[in-house]
């Protein structure tokens, strides 16, 4: 009796039975050199997350390895409940929000934090299967979602100058310019610099390669001290450190219904933007622009901010960089299953991954280059109509300001109906917009902090 394993033509025949490859024109080495692709334009996060959520008191090796667990579980999720080539991992903007606005501004544990993201994935998952979610879909208006995304653009890049020192505190005007006569600030300059060169010559992985060259920079120059090694096995005991740490139970006591929504709208609007942009340009949505298996697909973004949260990272969404990998002709989710591997892979590199976050200037091109992106979505608002516009710059002016995405979204939605109602359009306003207006009103009413 034969003990080999399965032939390369069993194995293919495996793979097309679970993603359906011949169906959707694509081969596995297509598949698989789209998951690479796809993976190197997000493996930044592995860099960046940890580092921000460190401010917030976490662990930072406990908090890579439960990034990389966390991006690969929710990407599987997605793989083989949807088969579509999208990837996940914790949110941009969406971390910050949880190290500097809650944990830092507000004081409240980290866990209390976890167990809020948990929250909201509950949440998500109870929107996905019943109707209310197309009503809340509905009911938002179209320039305040996009404004969500662009204000959290501005948001992280003003965390990334702030982490370089190229803004720094200023009693006179609140703010200032660093001193860019010093190393650090002017590393991050060239960081950034060369990153969105790399971005305009469309190299694959350009924040990835700029994070890279500017923390080999910064061990040339002598201003970090180069990894102790390159390779090692992953050291799984630190997760212990933030795995099932979350504490929902204070997250309920303390009724943080506004952390929780800030939470749920923001990966909401954020995954269905990225969903339907990515579906477009692979030719996924229906001829009604419908996207087949939406409901699975969110369904598998909500269960991977539940896995993220019981992981011990911020909330987990689905990323537009799974755009490079459908560019690269990646159609199924083997796509997924080729980037949760890789994710896992990099564990192996721990050494550098934690070289590169002790060298702020290394990270904040990569938060300086991802804001600009986001902010591109502000040409979808419309800025002729003033009933539109103003509601929309408060939202995205008011994130960076206030420092929190919350109070940026409490802004817009406040001032929306408000605006339309003196402009003589108040009958346009979806009712649940008056509702949430009128609890973000309340909110800063009786909020005492």
């Amino acid at each position: 009796m034969s003990t080999a394993g399965p032939t390369p033509a069993e194995e293919r025949g495996v793979l097309e039975r679970w993603f359906r490859l011949r169906e959707n024109g694509t081969t596995v080495r297509t598949e698989v050199i789209a998951g690479l692709t796809t993976f190197m334009t997000m493996a930044y996060i592995i860099f960046v997350n940890p580092a921000i959520v460190s401010n917030a008191g976490m662990p930072f090796d406990g908090v890579l390895v439960a990034t990389v667990i966390a991006s690969a579980v929710a990407t599987l999720l997605m793989a083989f409940l949807a088969n579509y080539p999208f990837a996940l991992a914790p949110g941009m903007g969406l971390n910050a929000y949880f190290a500097f606005s809650i944990v830092l501004d507000r004081g409240i544990p980290w866990e209390t934090a976890l167990g809020a993201v948990f929250i909201s994935g509950i949440v998500f998952v109870l929107l996905t299967l019943t109707r209310v979610r197309e009503t809340l879909i509905a009911a938002v208006p179209a320039g305040l979602k996009v404004a969500i995304s662009a204000g959290i653009g501005l948001f992280i890049a003003f965390i990334g100058m702030q982490n370089a020192g190229l803004i720094v505190d200023n009693p006179a005007t609140l703010v200032g310019l660093g001193d860019l006569t010093q190393p650090g600030p002017l590393l991050a300059l060239a960081g950034t610099v060369l990153t969105a060169g790399l971005f305009a010559l469309q190299v694959k992985g350009a924040i990835l390669w700029g994070i890279l060259a500017t923390a080999a920079a910064a061990v040339a120059l002598g201003m970090a001290p180069p990894p102790g090694s390159v390779v090692e096995l992953p050291r799984f005991a630190v997760w212990q450190s933030v795995f099932g740490k979350l504490d929902v139970m204070a997250a309920l006591q303390l009724g943080l219904l506004e952390i929780v929504v800030a939470f749920l709208f923001v990966d909401l609007f954020d995954t269905l933007g990225t969903l339907v942009g990515v579906s477009t340009r692979a030719g996924f949505l229906d001829p009604q622009g419908r996207l087949p298996r939406a409901q699975k697909a969110l369904l598998a973004d909500a269960l991977g901010t539940m896995a993220g949260a019981v992981a011990g990272t911020p909330t987990v969404t689905t990323y537009i960089e799974s755009a490079s990998g459908v560019s690269a002709g990646g159609r199924t989710g083997l796509v997924g299953v080729v980037v949760a591997g890789a994710f896992l892979l990099s564990l192996f590199f721990a050494p550098v991954v934690r070289m590169v976050a002790d060298v702020p200037a290394a990270t904040a091109p990569a938060l300086i280059v991802v804001g600009a992106l986001m902010m591109q979505s502000v040409t979808r608002i419309e800025w002729d109509d003033f009933s539109e516009a103003l509601p929309a710059f408060m939202t995205v002016l008011g994130m960076p300001l206030t420092y929190s995405i919350a109070t940026g979204i409490a802004l817009g939605f406040i001032s929306y109906p408000v605006v339309k109602i003196i402009a003589g359009k108040g009958k346009q306003v979806h009712w649940l917009v008056y509702v949430l207006a009128v609890l973000f009103a309340l909110r800063f009413a009786l909020l005492t902090e």
